[in-house]
C-alpha cells in the first residue's frame, strides 16, 4: 500500500494531481469537474457513467456521514485513474473492509460504498483522528 498524505492524496503523487474542496451544495458541480478530468485523463466516454455514479455515492457520504466540506483528489498512475475523497469528520471504527457485503435486500440506504466497490476496480478506506479517505482505482485500458 502506498503512504497517504494529511490532504488524502498518496506522498508519492505529484501536484500534477487535481484537487476540490466541495460541499453537499457543491456535488453537481463536483461531478462535472470529476467527469471533464477523467476523459482529460483517459478515461473512455463510456466509462463515465459508472465513474459518475461511485464517485457520488463516496463524495456525498462524505459530507453527509463525515463533515460539511470534503476534498477530492483526481490523478493517473499508470493504466489507472485514481480519486481520493477525504472529510475531517470524526474516526470511523471499522470493522472489516467497508462496502465488501451487499447490503440487505429491503434496504433503502447504506450501500453506497458497496456500489461504489462494484463500478470501480478497487476501494480502499482508510480512518483515523484526522478523517476518512476513500481511495477508488478505475482502469483504463
Amino acid at each position: 500500500m502506498y503512504r497517504v498524505k494529511d490532504d488524502g492524496v498518496p506522498a508519492h503523487v505529484t501536484r500534477a494531481a487535481r484537487e476540490r474542496a466541495f460541499s453537499l451544495a457543491d456535488l453537481p458541480d463536483l461531478r462535472e469537474f470529476a467527469a471533464a478530468e477523467a476523459l482529460r485523463r483517459g478515461m473512455r466516454e463510456d466509462a463515465i457513467g459508472d465513474f459518475l455514479v461511485a464517485l457520488n455515492e463516496v463524495a456525498t457520504n462524505a459530507v453527509t456521514h463525515g463533515s460539511t466540506k470534503a476534498r477530492l483528489g483526481i490523478w493517473r498512475e499508470g493504466p489507472a485513474l485514481v480519486v481520493s475523497v477525504h472529510d475531517d469528520g470524526r474516526e470511523w471504527r471499522l470493522e472489516g473492509e467497508p462496502g465488501h457485503d451487499p447490503p440487505p435486500e429491503d434496504a433503502t440506504s447504506g450501500m453506497g460504498l458497496w456500489v461504489a466497490r462494484m463500478l470501480s476496480n478497487d476501494l480502499h478506506v482508510t480512518t483515523g483522528p484526522r478523517g476518512t479517505t476513500v481511495t477508488m482505482r478505475f482502469l483504463l485500458e
